[in-house]
């Protein structure tokens, strides 16, 4: 009985698993593509934080400009990924065991999720913004 039982669940697990793989690897490229796009925005914007540096700005500053323009944007993508969730979720309705298909601990959870990896990937440019030798990046 156990293996009949086991049997009629293998599709869905099967199929649970394989949403949960997409899942990791859309964090983590969603991950790398802020730390890209932040990278370039730092490297263009690396004389201008040479001035800031130079006329007397706080390298913390400069850290919470960056991490700000980081999470500005990853909650812009959360935003839109909410609203399309939300539309979506009858797809994944057959898919649900014990959740219904708008559950806002469940969309809350995720959106924290989605966020906090943004803060990570926002960190490292943020650091280098942070640590610029102002003089260094005014002779560039």
């Amino acid at each position: 009985m156990e293996q009949l039982a086991s049997d009629t669940l293998a599709r869905q697990r099967f199929l649970l698993l394989l949403f949960g793989v997409f899942a990791g690897l859309a964090m983590l490229l969603a991950c790398i593509g802020i730390y890209g796009v932040l990278t370039y925005l730092v490297t263009l914007r690396r004389h201008e934080f040479g001035v800031r540096l130079a006329l007397g700005a706080q390298r913390g500053n400069l850290l919470r400009l960056v991490l700000a323009q980081g999470l500005g944007l990853a909650g812009i993508g959360v935003g839109i990924g909410l609203v399309g969730a939300v539309i979506l979720t009858r797809v994944l309705e057959t898919l649900l065991f014990g959740v219904s298909t708008r559950d806002p601990l469940t969309f809350l959870g995720v959106a924290i999720l989605l966020l906090v990896a943004a803060l990570i990937a926002s960190y490292v440019p943020a650091r280098r913004a942070a640590r610029l030798d102002p003089v260094t990046a005014l002779r560039r």
